[in-house]
C-alpha cells in the first residue's frame, strides 16, 4: 500500500506549505486528498503537487486561479505523454513494412 499523509504530516513535509495554503488548495480542488475513516490523507503524488504549487506560488507570485491552470496544463502534458507512450507501443508492436509506412506518413505531415 502506498504511504498516505494527514494534513499535519503534509505540512511537516512540505516546507513552505501553509495550512491556509493547504486549504486553499483543496478548496480550489488543485489538490484532492482522499476521504479515510480518521479524516482526508494525501497521496505521494499529492506532497510532489503541493511541492510545485509552492514553487510556482513563490517564484512567481501565482495564486490558485493560475495554479489551477498550470496545474491543469501540466496534467494535459501528462495524460497526452502516456496516450503518446501507448501509441509508440503499439506501433513499435506492428511489422516493420507497417512501422515504415507509420513512420513515412508522421514524417510527410509533420513538415
Amino acid at each position: 500500500m502506498s504511504q498516505s499523509y494527514t494534513e499535519d504530516q503534509v505540512i511537516a513535509t512540505v516546507a513552505l506549505l501553509t495550512r491556509v495554503q493547504l486549504a486553499g488548495f483543496v478548496q480550489a480542488q488543485i489538490v484532492t486528498p482522499l476521504a479515510s475513516a480518521s479524516g482526508p490523507v494525501f497521496r505521494q503524488i499529492d506532497i510532489a503537487r503541493l511541492e510545485l504549487l509552492c514553487d510556482l506560488s513563490d517564484q512567481f507570485d501565482l495564486k490558485d486561479d493560475g495554479l489551477g491552470v498550470v496545474i491543469a496544463l501540466i496534467d494535459q502534458l501528462h495524460s497526452l505523454r502516456t496516450d503518446l507512450r501507448a501509441v509508440l507501443m503499439a506501433v513499435a508492436a506492428e511489422p516493420d513494412e507497417i512501422r515504415a509506412r507509420i513512420s513515412t506518413a508522421a514524417r510527410d505531415h509533420s513538415r
